[in-house]
C-alpha cells in the first residue's frame, strides 16, 4: 500500500509565534471567582465571546487560527453552539457576512448579543482601509443573524473615535439601555462607555478610570437583573468588577485563573463558566501530555483509509476529525469519557474531494494536527 506524505505537524507545544499558538481554554465556578481546572475549548484561537441564546443554546464566538495559511478559517470569526449547557459543543464553524462591503478589513474582536425574540448581533471590529492595520479607520461594526452563522450587516458605524483604533468592544443590554465599553489604550486610560436605546446608535459617556495594572479587555456579564460585572486581565491575572449603573463600578476582584481576553456567562445561581486565552501550549512538567508518544497517523492511499493509533495515559475526552484544505469537515469522531490505554482507530474516508486533508486528534490537554497529500 503506498502511504500519504506526511507533510506538517503541529501541537500545542509549538513555540509561539502567534495568537494561532494560544489555546481557549474552559472552566467553571460556584461564585464567579475561584474557578475548577480548565480544559481546551479551542486550540488556535482567540477573543472569545459568550452568550445564551433562545433559552437552551450557548453560543460562542471568537477569532480562529486553523491552518493553512490562509484559508477561509485563517484569522476568521467562527461559533460554537452547545445544546446540554456548555458540556459538550459543536466544531467551529466560521462566520459569513457576504454583504459586508467590498474592501473592509476582515471582522476582528468579536461579541456577541441576543435581541429580540431569536435573533443574534455580533459586533466586530474593522475598517474601510487599510486592508490590515490598526490605525484609527478601525471602528466597531455589527451584523445579525437568525442562526448564528449567517449574518446581514448593519450599515454604519456603531462607534467611531477620530484619532485611536476601537477594538475589543464589549456590549450587553442593562436596565434598559445598551451598554458598549472598549479600552481607551494603556490599561490606566480605562475604558470608553457609550450608550443606546436601540443597539445601533451609540452615545459617548464618561470614560471609566482604571490603573495601570488593571485592562478592560474583556467581556461584560449580568450577575443579576441589578449588578453587572466586567471580567478583564491585567495585574495578576483575571479580576472583574461590579457595578449597579454601568458608570460606577466596584474594587477589582482577582480570580486565580491566569489568562486573557476573558468572556464569562452565570448559567444559574452558583453556576458560572469562562472561557479566556490561555499561554502558548499547555504541555509542561506540571501539565502533561494526555497523549502518549505514540501517536502514529497514517493515510493509505490505495484503501482511502487514515489509520489512527494513540496512548492514552489517563481518562479523557477525545475528539478526531478529518477536514480539507478549506476546513470544511469530511468526518469527525466524538468519544467520551475514554479511560486510559491503547486505541486503534480506522476511518473510512472516500469523499474527499481535496488533494490535501487535515487530520485531527484532541484531548482535554493537548491537540494535534497532521497534513496528508493524496496520492491520485
Amino acid at each position: 500500500l503506498f502511504i500519504g506524505i506526511l507533510f506538517l505537524t503541529l501541537s500545542l507545544a509549538a513555540q509561539p509565534t502567534g495568537p494561532w499558538n494560544n489555546p481557549l481554554l474552559i472552566a467553571t465556578s460556584t461564585d464567579g471567582q475561584q474557578f475548577d481546572t480548565p480544559t481546551i475549548f479551542q486550540d488556535s484561537a482567540g477573543v472569545p465571546s459568550l452568550i445564551r441564546w433562545k433559552g437552551d443554546t450557548l453560543i460562542a464566538a471568537f477569532q480562529w487560527f486553523r491552518e493553512p495559511k490562509p484559508s477561509p478559517t485563517w484569522d476568521r470569526v467562527a461559533v460554537k453552539f452547545s445544546y446540554d449547557n456548555g458540556l459538550n459543543w459543536t466544531e467551529p464553524v466560521p462566520i459569513q457576512i457576504p454583504d459586508l462591503p467590498p474592501g473592509y478589513q476582515r471582522p476582528f474582536d468579536p461579541t456577541l448579543v441576543a435581541f429580540g425574540s431569536d435573533s443574534i448581533r455580533i459586533y466586530f471590529s474593522s475598517s474601510a482601509t487599510p486592508p490590515m492595520g490598526l490605525d484609527a479607520t478601525v471602528n466597531t461594526y455589527s451584523a445579525t443573524s437568525a442562526d448564528g452563522i449567517h449574518y446581514t450587516f448593519d450599515p454604519g458605524i456603531r462607534v467611531d473615535h477620530p484619532t485611536k483604533p476601537v477594538i475589543d468592544p464589549a456590549v450587553i443590554y442593562f436596565k434598559n439601555l445598551w451598554h458598549y465599553t472598549a479600552p481607551a489604550g494603556a490599561p490606566q486610560d480605562g475604558a470608553r462607555h457609550y450608550t443606546s436605546l436601540d443597539g445601533l446608535n451609540f452615545t459617548e459617556q464618561m470614560t471609566l478610570p482604571s490603573d495601570m495594572s488593571h485592562n478592560w479587555t474583556g467581556n461584560l456579564m449580568l450577575e443579576s437583573p441589578n449588578q453587572l460585572r466586567f471580567y478583564g486581565a491585567g495585574g495578576a491575572g483575571i479580576w472583574y468588577s461590579e457595578s449597579a449603573n454601568a458608570t460606577i463600578w466596584g474594587p477589582y476582584q482577582m480570580t486565580n485563573i491566569q489568562g486573557g481576553d476573558p468572556t464569562v456567562l452565570k448559567r444559574n445561581d452558583n453556576d458560572y463558566v469562562i472561557i479566556y486565552v490561555g499561554a502558548p501550549g499547555t504541555t509542561s512538567i506540571e501539565n502533561p501530555s494526555i497523549l502518549e508518544e505514540s501517536l502514529e497517523i497514517t493515510w493509505y492511499n490505495a484503501s482511502h483509509e487514515l489509520s489512527i493509533v494513540y496512548d492514552l495515559n489517563r481518562n479523557s475526552n477525545v475528539h478526531i476529525s478529518v477536514c480539507d484544505i478549506l476546513g470544511r469537515t469530511i468526518i469527525e469522531e466524538n468519544k467520551f469519557a475514554q479511560p486510559s490505554g491503547h486505541y486503534e482507530t480506522t476511518l473510512q474516508i472516500n469523499s474527499a474531494s481535496t488533494e490535501i486533508i487535515l487530520a485531527t486528534i484532541s484531548t482535554d490537554k493537548d491537540i494535534m494536527t497532521r497534513k496528508f497529500f493524496l496520492q491520485r
